[in-house]
């Protein structure tokens, strides 16, 4: 508690970022769930005009969103409370707000693309695949990290980071440099150390003719993903208290040691990175400018639930669709599948979601001694305000 109390308070009130609550954070989790939708649609109902899907296909970026929103996001609420035990109320928090919602999603896909073999589980799902999505430890192991539930790889490197953001967070506090010199070491170790290591070792298991397989699960892993939960971190503690030259100088290192590790080993994540930045800096450009617009933040405030159920409102649609592949039926794809998502995401919200949040508050609120920051469903908090740079 005295080290979220230091936190709060180690604001400087000249020159530094203020905080209040603003719109921000939901325009970009809007944002975000339409680059997820845009990829997805246009894998099952392309347009065949080249520009047009590789457009939809760049909405890949809509998670990497997430991940930055996610962590400013928990940035912001653990600086706002004082209370006891903020680790054990943060985990309570956490948890019934993703595992409700994922763990009806796991038999539903189930039933909707059963258990035989498939790109992301060569040898089929079975029981050690459902146990380790369900417990959320299907990130440290490839046919289980993106084969029970579609697009649940995210889902694996979010856990993990709400496990050990506590931690990071007392440990460093708002020494934003800290987060980013950890980010330059995780992406170093990954690249140099886990990847090759990793890829020779799942690759010998599953056989010849998986290396794709093997080589993407590895790409998808918490590893290569907790560098920008971390990034994101560092730029909260920016935009709150200002950004110094010295963070340019990070980051120009940062780019520096990953580009020749990159050409040292190969292993291909030097361009995944110089995306997430470039992620960053929209992020941060929105945030200080207060970026809104209503319908985005709509769906913003709804964004897991459609996150969660756009894959199979796309199955389902793709079952009765009258339409041939062309440019029309994609956007009429699109309209219709974001519209649907938003409707289920509602009807979740009131079934399950409003009850699991309720359920938390009680379990979280008796020694709570600052009044609660907002919910991460409700309208986004964001950072405002002129920053002081060096």
């Amino acid at each position: 508690m005295q080290g979220q109390a230091r936190l709060a308070a180690g604001r400087t009130e000249d020159g530094a970022t203020r905080l209040n609550r603003s719109h921000s954070l939901d325009f970009l989790r809007g944002l975000a769930i339409v680059g997820v939708m845009a990829i997805h649609v246009s894998q099952s109902f392309p347009s065949n005009i080249h520009a047009v899907d590789y457009a939809f296909m760049c909405g890949w970026t809509g998670v990497n969103l997430f991940y930055f929103v996610s962590a400013m996001t928990m940035c912001l609420m653990w600086t706002q409370r004082t209370e006891t035990n903020p680790t054990r109320k943060f985990y309570i928090r956490r948890f019934l707000r993703i595992a409700p919602l994922f763990w009806l999603a796991i038999p539903l896909y189930l039933v909707i693309n059963g258990t035989g073999p498939s790109y992301n589980a060569p040898n089929g799902v079975g029981p050690l695949q459902v146990i380790l999505t369900a417990t959320f430890l299907h990130g440290f192991w490839p046919d289980s990290v993106n084969s029970v539930v579609p697009g649940d790889w995210s889902i694996a490197a979010e856990m993990i980071f709400y496990l050990v953001f506590p931690v990071v967070i007392t440990a460093f506090g708002s020494r934003r440099h800290l987060y980013l010199a950890l980010a330059i070491v995780l992406h170093l170790v990954n690249v140099c150390l886990f990847k090759p290591w990793a890829f020779a070792l799942f690759s010998a298991y599953y056989g010849a003719g998986n290396e794709a397989f093997v080589w993407n699960a590895l790409h998808l892993s918490f590893l290569n993903q907790l560098p920008v939960f971390l990034v994101g971190c560092a730029l909260f503690f920016a935009l709150r208290d200002g950004f110094a030259k010295l963070d340019a100088a990070i980051f120009a290192i940062f780019i520096a040691l990953s580009f020749v590790a990159d050409r040292a080993t190969g292993s291909h994540e030097f361009n995944y990175l110089m995306i997430n930045l470039v992620l960053g800096a929209g992020v941060a450009g929105c945030i200080h400018f207060a970026i809104r617009l209503q319908p985005l933040e709509a769906l913003g405030r709804n964004s897991y639930s459609m996150y969660l159920s756009h894959f199979a409102v796309i199955f389902g649609l793709r079952q009765i669709w009258p339409l041939a592949d062309g440019l029309v039926s994609l956007l009429i794809a699109y309209v219709v599948t974001a519209a649907l998502s938003y409707l289920v995401a509602r009807a979740t919200w009131h079934l399950v979601e409003r009850h699991a949040q309720d359920l938390a508050h009680r379990l979280t609120s008796a020694t709570t001694k600052a009044a609660r920051a907002e919910p991460v469903t409700a309208a986004g908090i964001a950072l405002n305000g002129r920053s002081a740079g060096a």
